[in-house]
Parts: structure tokens; C-alpha cells; sequence
């Protein structure tokens, strides 16, 4: 018996009862609050709907940090500033003066696409150039030294582009034709949210079936797969990793202007926390997947929407929804206990491992 005794992890004991009381704490606040209610079905609804358009942000700011640690295995922290340094430079060059003029009124969905290209092409330009420079030199470095070099490249975009454009919030104009709601199904949503649900599905499907489908996306599976083996089947390995960070820019370009029509403000640190988020979405969903990435952000949306009030105010919590992003983390670690790979992530194999 006392052998036993003495083999029982108690650090191991210690961490389930951890996990089982925020599982049991937070069945008792969402029994609590569904039992008591406050809230009509629309208020429930608006919450969920609102939840969707946030995740569907960060599933495409997502998709970045996906893509380069799927081809690279490193966590690129400097994503963040390739969504900021996009939607900053257009709002000021390009979206303002529009407005200003009567264009962007007169013409939204020309002028929608010249703001989103412009946005692109420099989200673009600042992930390549960071991929030159800061990470390529380092490719056969530790992992720890390209982590860390990501994190200086995150902090170096910050800063020049407070020095570049100043540290005040700039507005986004407002565009009449997307402002007010609509009606989908006898629910009633803000057009600025429908546009960024529809905008990321299509985004997401038709990257996922670029890499998939197409020749140059097979280079970058062949490359994310083995990138010595690659070589050697003719595929030019740096192109493929440029193309990734082409790609996953691209992505972050569209959603700051997604992000700026929803909350209309645009200033030097508006992707740390964006870009943190969707980061911890990646590796909720699967770091390294699409589909996962997609899910994460998503679910993350959502729960960052809805946990505060569901699984708090039951408790008794003054100010719940201060506490979304202990949520949403707490979401993460729960995911990750009972399945490290994250919800969509592919459990290597023994002859892989």
C-alpha cells in the first residue's frame, strides 16, 4: 500500500483536480445563467453573431502564423505588424483622401478594392522584407534564435511605423453603403460583420484549395514536408518559403481592412493583441492546418463573445466581459490538456516523431 502511495504523482493529481474545478466551475456559471437568463434570444443571438465576425478576423490573421510555422516550424510574432503596417499605410494614403473626396462614397466597391490592394501589396513588402532579413540568415539557427529574432522584428515594425505615421489613432472613413444592419434569415446583423463572414469563407476556401490543388502549393507541402528531399525533386525551397509569407501577408492585408470596417480605428499597435489572438487560435485549431486555423479563430471568436456572459455572470463575476481573454485562453489550455495537438492537428506518428 504505502508502495503505491509513493508512486502517485502528486503534481499529476494536483493538475486534473486544477482542470476538473474550471470544468466544473464552468458548468455551474452556465447552468447558473441559462437557469436565471437576463437576456431575450436577440441579445443571445447579436452575441454569437458578433463572436462569428471577430473569429473570422482572427482565423485569417491566423492563417499566417499557420503557414510559417508549417513551412519553417517557427512562430513568426512579427505578424501582427504585417496586419497593422497594411491597413495603416492605406487609411492614411489612400482611404482618407478617397473619402475626402467623395469617391469612396460615390464608388464603395472600387474604392474597397484599391484600399484592400494597397493594404495587401504593403502587408506584403513588409513580410518579405522581414523574411530577407531577419529570418532567412537564420535558417539553420535553433529554434530559440529565429523565436527571438520574431519577437525584435515585431517590436522594430511597432515602432517605426509610430515614428513613420505618429502615435494617435487614425479614423477608417465611414462607407454609407456597408453601415447599418440587414436582415439574414430573420436575424438581424451589421453589414460591416456580414462582409467580414463572407469575405473570410471565401478566403479561406479558395487559399485552402490553392495549396492543395495547385503546383505552386504542392512545392510548399513538399517544402513544409521535407525540405532537403525537395530540393533534390527540383523544387526551389526559398521560393516556396517567399511565397508562404507572400501568402499568409495577403491574408493579414485583408483582414485589417475587415478589421477596420468593423471597429474603424486604425493606430501604430493595433496588432499585438489581434496577432496574439490569432495566434493562440492557430494553436487551438491545429498550428500548421488550414481548416484548423479557420476553426480556431472561430471558436475563439465565439468564446471571447459569449463566455463572459455564459460562463461568468452565473458566478456572480462583477464585469465579466472584462475578463474575455481569460476566457479565451482558458479555452486554449482546456483544448490543449486534453488534446496537444490542438482540435484539428495531426498526431505524428512514431517513424515521424
Amino acid at each position: 500500500m504505502s508502495e503505491r502511495i509513493k508512486q502517485i504523482d502528486i503534481l499529476g493529481v494536483i493538475m486534473w483536480l486544477f482542470r476538473a474545478a474550471i470544468i466544473v466551475a464552468m458548468l455551474w456559471g452556465t447552468i447558473a445563467t441559462l437557469m436565471d437568463n437576463p437576456y431575450s434570444a436577440k441579445a443571445w443571438t447579436d452575441t454569437i453573431v458578433a463572436g462569428i465576425a471577430q473569429g473570422s478576423l482572427y482565423a485569417l490573421i491566423a492563417i499566417g502564423y499557420t503557414l510559417v510555422y508549417g513551412v519553417l516550424f517557427m512562430i513568426n510574432f512579427a505578424h501582427g505588424e504585417f496586419f497593422m503596417s497594411g491597413i495603416m499605410t492605406a487609411t492614411i494614403f489612400i482611404a482618407t483622401p478617397m473619402s475626402e473626396s467623395g469617391y469612396l462614397d460615390a464608388n464603395p466597391v472600387q474604392g474597397l478594392i484599391i484600399i484592400t490592394l494597397v493594404t495587401m501589396l504593403v502587408s506584403i513588402g513588409v513580410a518579405i522584407l522581414t523574411e530577407r532579413v531577419a529570418y532567412k540568415p537564420l535558417r539553420g539557427a535553433p529554434r530559440l534564435v529565429p523565436l527571438i529574432t520574431a519577437i525584435g522584428a515585431s517590436f522594430f515594425w511597432q515602432y517605426y511605423f509610430r515614428g513613420l505615421y505618429g502615435s494617435e489613432v487614425k479614423s477608417f472613413p465611414l462607407i454609407n453603403d456597408i453601415a447599418g444592419k440587414m436582415t439574414i434569415f430573420g436575424i438581424e446583423i451589421l453589414k460591416s460583420q456580414a462582409l467580414v463572414i463572407v469575405v473570410a469563407i471565401v478566403m479561406l476556401i479558395g487559399l485552402n484549395l490553392f495549396v492543395i490543388k495547385t503546383k505552386v502549393g504542392k512545392s510548399i507541402r513538399a517544402a513544409a514536408e521535407n525540405k532537403d528531399v525537395a530540393r533534390l525533386m527540383g523544387i526551389d525551397v526559398d521560393k516556396a518559403i517567399t511565397i508562404t509569407f507572400t501568402m499568409g501577408a495577403a491574408m493579414a492585408g485583408i483582414a485589417g481592412v475587415l478589421y477596420a470596417l468593423v471597429f474603424r480605428q486604425v493606430h501604430y499597435f493595433m496588432g499585438f493583441f489581434p496577432g496574439i489572438k490569432a495566434f493562440t487560435a492557430a494553436v487551438l485549431g491545429g498550428i500548421g492546418s488550414i481548416p484548423g486555423a479557420a476553426l480556431g479563430g472561430l471558436l475563439l471568436g465565439v468564446f471571447e463573445s459569449v463566455g463572459p456572459t455564459l460562463f461568468l455572470e452565473g458566478l456572480g463575476v462583477p464585469s465579466p466581459h472584462q475578463l474575455k481573454d481569460v476566457i479565451a485562453f482558458t479555452m486554449l489550455v482546456l483544448v490543449l490538456i486534453f488534446r496537444p495537438q490542438g482540435i484539428l492537428g495531426e498526431r505524428l506518428a512514431e517513424e515521424k516523431a
